[in-house]
């Protein structure tokens, strides 16, 4: 099961995405600020952040570079509500994934979440299976412990290569887009 960090001051806003996504089957974290937020993502491990733009403490500009910073497969989308003022290029910039507008319309956050969720999930499991299969793990504890295996390098650069071909498509999305917001268009 997925878990998605769902950071929002507004309770209202918290419950509608709450039973959104628990209803999808979704595991849902929920905090009220970005400086909680950034505190509990090492033990939370999200596929996904959904994050309001102007939360205290940290706002969601800032919970976004950090998480795109330290944590490459989790996948961020920033929120604010419809009457709201916020700049999406500097949404883009951050990194973010992508943009909801409150208050959540169901069939619209689940369309836009389904492929980061995905994302977030292949990215992690290939990179996993790959550090996996690049230093094997003995099957049963022998009596006497062998000696390591030095790593073999062939298979670790193919780990990462996997990692890599894994992450390229959203990559490629996010630096295309900023290359476009440089451009101005």
């Amino acid at each position: 099961m997925s878990i998605i960090l769902l950071a929002d001051d507004s309770p209202h806003a918290q419950r509608m995405g709450e039973r959104i996504l628990r209803e999808e089957g979704f595991e849902v974290v929920s905090l009220t600020n970005g400086e909680t937020a950034l505190l509990r993502l090492g033990d939370v491990d999200p596929d996904l952040v959904i994050a309001d733009v102007f939360l205290p403490g940290r706002n969601g500009f800032e919970l976004c570079r950090h998480v795109k910073s330290l944590h490459r497969h989790v996948r961020v989308i920033l929120t604010a509500g419809l009457l709201e003022q916020f700049d999406e290029d500097e949404a883009r910039r951050a990194g973010c994934d992508a943009i909801l507008k409150k208050p959540f319309e169901a069939s619209v956050v689940m369309q836009t979440i389904r492929p980061l969720i995905a994302e977030a999930q292949m990215a992690r499991g290939l990179f996993a299976e790959a550090i996996a299969e690049a230093v094997p793990m003995p099957s049963a504890a022998p009596a006497v412990p062998p000696e390591p295996a030095p790593p073999d390098p062939e298979r670790i650069e193919a780990a990462i290569t996997l990692a890599l071909d894994a992450a390229l498509p959203a990559l490629i999305r996010e630096i295309t887009e900023k290359v476009l917001v440089a451009l101005g268009h």
